[in-house]
């Protein structure tokens, strides 16, 4: 059986790990290459997920294109940082691009790019010319999913939240965005816009609205066409006939902006995947940026081996001479060998009424911290001053860099479903707030028909406040998250940050199961069960102890969900 063709968008590959890592991981010399190696460690994992190594990676000769940037000058515009040159990348990722460059070289890995154009367009002549290839497009860009046809044999493998990725092929489609080609998924994106992109739509049209005016209308022009008649059928409300009729031409040009080039000559590039790597060269290159496990792992992966587990590269600084190497502590049992921790940051303390301002998705795999994804998000309302002095977003912060809910509750939904699917287990502190928020803005958009309806998405969920309360039932203080730290021994320097508190939460769970062997060889899906009940029980305790002073005082009992 031939093994598919992975074409990787290798920018968004590199630029995910320069944001998602440390910037301490550095070479011997002091440089950075936490960019270089997150695209190892990634090329590792893709390369055992889909056991091939016919790998092609894709590079942008030219970000923002003559060609784009005539038909829109918005392309991209808002993402030059350097107008003398043009460019979008940071100083300390663009030293890596060398070290990036020589890696991919190493490994044998064809390094595919146009001149004047983007990878985009490299990935869609690819895709076009080689009809016969299975294909796994592994790109963060969702304009690629325009690629899709129910003719081809090509799947586009997303990063998505937690470390978690998402592959979606053509059949797929309905029932994400209702619409039933990777053409209709264009014109959607053209009618909703793509601010990250600077294409920009039509102002007050989203993804649903968009699917029902080409379901009823049948394409783009047809919809565009219909609005300037005055039609009123397929959710064309005045308000969008005017706003479609306004803004036609620029939706017409971003309609175009996003179609990939379909005759570049890519055959080289493709006839080349699968060259055996230069082992020597590589482990050469990976001794002078100190990147030797990243690439030792990426090297077995190719040749087929289990990679070899070994501590992770981060470093503050190179080692002093002489120094013995960290020892590598042991895997953990169960549960605790893979789980994502999780928390939210909001306008307020009840979890019915508040809302999202910042999340953040941390993996943890084989005792050891993964990158986090994480999301600032504009609520849409007013960040109360009080909320304000605990985590320190402002709602000027929000508008200006954070994404709306309406996108980031669906990403976050989107997680934990893939989370539920594969039974990795969701961990948190006090996890019933955060769940409970979540639920309430999942039904506050329609997303979900009631809150309940969020427990049929999760996975199993370990609430470290929960569980320490059942390992240490008499131990006496407080249970919050930082007492929690002070008492396991954890650095927690920003508290009320979203990414810290998650991983805080995350390296109590690993204490928690370092510390006890019932709860660490209990399955997930039996703590989760057995947490309603602890849970239960140690509210009723703590309201019995609360009604000595207060006859009024209630606790709720409720896990992971609370009722209103």
């Amino acid at each position: 059986m031939t093994t598919p063709l992975l074409v990787l968008d290798t920018p968004t590959l590199y630029y995910r790990a320069y944001h998602g890592l440390p910037d301490t991981i550095r070479s011997p010399h002091g440089r950075p290459v936490h960019a270089a190696k997150g695209l190892l460690d990634a090329l590792t994992q893709l390369t055992e997920q889909w056991a091939s190594r016919r790998i092609v990676a894709v590079m942008d000769a030219d970000w923002r294109p003559d060609f784009r940037t005539g038909l829109l000058p918005s392309y991209k515009a808002h993402r030059v940082t350097d107008e003398a040159r043009g460019t979008e990348t940071p100083p300390d990722l663009e030293i890596q691009l060398p070290v990036i460059f020589d890696a991919l070289a190493a490994l044998g890995i064809p390094i595919a790019e146009v001149p004047g154009t983007e990878a985009d367009d490299v990935i869609a002549s690819i895709v076009h010319q080689c009809a016969h290839e299975d294909i796994v497009v592994v790109s963060s860009d969702r304009d690629l999913l325009a690629l899709l046809r129910p003719d081809r044999r090509v799947r586009i493998h997303r990063p998505r939240n937690g470390g978690l990725w998402e592959t979606t092929s053509a059949a797929d489609l309905p029932g994400l965005f209702q619409v039933s080609t990777g053409t209709e998924y264009r014109a959607l994106a053209a009618l909703r816009g793509d601010p990250s992109d600077g294409i920009p739509g039509a102002p007050g049209i989203g993804d649903k609205t968009a699917a029902k005016l080409i379901a009823g209308w049948g394409g783009l022009e047809e919809v565009l066409a219909a609005a300037a008649r005055g039609e009123k059928d397929h959710g064309l409300s005045p308000k969008r006939r005017e706003a479609l009729v306004e803004h036609a031409e620029a939706i017409r040009a971003g309609h175009r902006v996003m179609e990939g080039l379909h005759d570049l000559p890519v055959g080289e590039f493709v006839a080349g995947a699968g060259a055996a790597p230069d082992a020597e060269r590589a482990a050469r290159l990976a001794t002078e940026q100190g990147l030797e496990r990243s690439m030792a792992r990426v090297l077995a992966a190719l040749r087929g081996e289990s990679a070899p587990r070994s501590a992770p590269d981060v470093r503050a600084a190179p080692p002093e001479d002489g120094a013995a190497p960290a020892p590598v502590p042991p895997a953990p049992p169960g549960w605790a060998s893979r789980f994502v921790a999780f928390d939210l940051e909001t306008t307020g303390v009840d979890p019915h009424s508040a809302r999202i301002v910042s999340a953040s998705l941390v993996p943890f795999a084989e005792g050891r911290e993964q990158a986090s994804h994480d999301w600032l998000v504009d609520p849409g309302v007013e960040i109360p001053e009080a909320a304000q002095r605990v985590h320190g977003i402002t709602t000027e912060r929000v508008r200006a860099d954070g994404v709306p809910t309406v996108r980031a509750v669906p990403e976050l939904l989107a997680a934990i479903r893939s989370l539920g699917q594969s039974g990795t287990p969701l961990v948190g502190h006090n996890i019933v707030y955060d769940l409970t928020v979540l639920a309430a803005e999942a039904v506050r958009l329609g997303m979900l028909p009631s809150p309940g309806a969020l427990l049929d998405l999760l996975p199993p969920v370990l609430d470290t406040l929960v569980l320490d309360k059942q390992h240490e039932r008499f131990r006496r203080g407080p249970r919050t998250l930082t007492a929690l730290c002070e008492h396991y021994g954890i650095a927690l320097t920003e508290a009320h940050d979203a990414r810290a508190d998650a991983r805080a939460a995350g390296l109590i769970a690993l204490a928690l199961a370092g510390a006890s062997a019932e709860l660490a060889g209990t399955p997930a899906e039996a703590l989760h069960a057995r947490q309603i009940d602890w849970k239960r029980e140690q509210s009723a305790g703590l309201q019995e102890w609360l009604r000595r002073k207060r006859p009024d005082a209630v606790v709720s009992g409720d896990w992971p969900l609370e009722a209103r």
